[in-house]
């Protein structure tokens, strides 16, 4: 809400000048010739255009004071060090009444809302004229004052209070420092594989190897050391396999389950020792095997 600045001795909120000169803008440089007497667009002018307007409101100039009608009764009643317990109504009231004419004339929005107090500032005014009797078993008549009084004291209160918080730093109060702290220094770490899932990884292979069983008799022997020899060529040049292709060629060769046992005996011997890596990214994820440091 836009006020006025001194309400004792009310400003006028826009002035208009009479002279059409003066309502012309300057801009360019602040230098003119000396036969000239303003600047419009960048160009001297030497005389007033002849069908020059100005609108009314041209040059209406609102000044931001006060934030409302207790604001500007504060300010009278502090202006000139009135006692707000004993508040003379009949001066500032005098006051108060000049100011809104006043603003009434350009802003009657504005004034609107001024008004309401205006109203009960002479409703108390005419109260303090007349004598008002104690009511039955009443000493003292309540003063029509107090009302208004408390509800100024707490505006002030919380003026004073606003004025506080508005000293403190706005860094920490309306807006906070976003830090974000990124270390490259470390290398990247997967997670360790769960035994759940290593457990349900190789009964899915299992499961597998029994739907292409073939029903032959058959007695070769398995040696663990060949199929980690395979399982290592498998897995040159390639940075990750899945950990069921491992078991593919087997499968794909009538492998049975003897065959896929030690073939999975083989990859645990050799991630004991170090030269495969079994990972996974997340939990339930697929399960990888790669080359390990000590193989590549």
């Amino acid at each position: 809400m836009m006020q006025a600045a001194e309400p004792s001795a009310p400003e006028p909120e826009s002035t208009q000048s009479t002279d059409p000169a003066s309502q012309l803008t300057a801009s360019g440089s602040t230098s003119l010739p000396p036969e000239a007497f303003a600047r419009l667009y960048g160009e001297p002018l030497t005389e007033i255009p002849k069908d020059l307007y100005i609108p009314p409101d041209a040059l209406e100039v609102i000044l931001e004071s006060f934030e409302g009608p207790l604001d500007l009764l504060l300010y009278l009643i502090r202006r000139q060090n009135f006692n707000i317990l004993d508040i003379p109504m009949a001066e500032v009231t005098n006051q108060y009444l000049r100011y809104v004419e006043e603003i009434r004339s350009r802003n009657l929005e504005l004034a609107a809302d001024y008004l309401l107090m205006a109203a009960m500032l002479i409703e108390i005014k005419s109260r303090m004229l007349l004598p008002v009797r104690p009511k039955d078993g009443e000493e003292e008549v309540d003063d029509p004052r107090a009302e208004l009084v408390r509800r100024l004291l707490e505006y002030e209160q919380m003026k004073i209070a606003a004025q506080q918080i508005d000293k403190f730093p706005q860094l920490g109060r309306d807006v906070l420092v976003a830090q974000v702290v990124v270390d490259q220094t470390m290398a990247p770490r997967l997670p360790d594989v769960d035994p759940n899932d290593l457990r349900a990884a190789w009964a899915d292979i299992l499961r597998r190897a029994k739907l292409i069983a073939h029903h032959t008799i058959s007695r070769e022997p398995l040696s663990v050391r060949e199929h980690m020899s395979r399982i290592l060529k498998f897995l040159q040049g390639r940075p990750f396999v899945e950990f069921s292709e491992l078991f593919m060629e087997e499968l794909a060769h009538g492998g049975g389950v003897p065959i896929v046992v030690v073939h999975f005996l083989a990859l645990l011997e050799l991630a004991r020792e170090g030269l495969v890596e079994v990972t996974q990214a997340e939990a339930y994820a697929p399960i990888y095997v790669r080359l390990g440091f000590t193989a590549s």
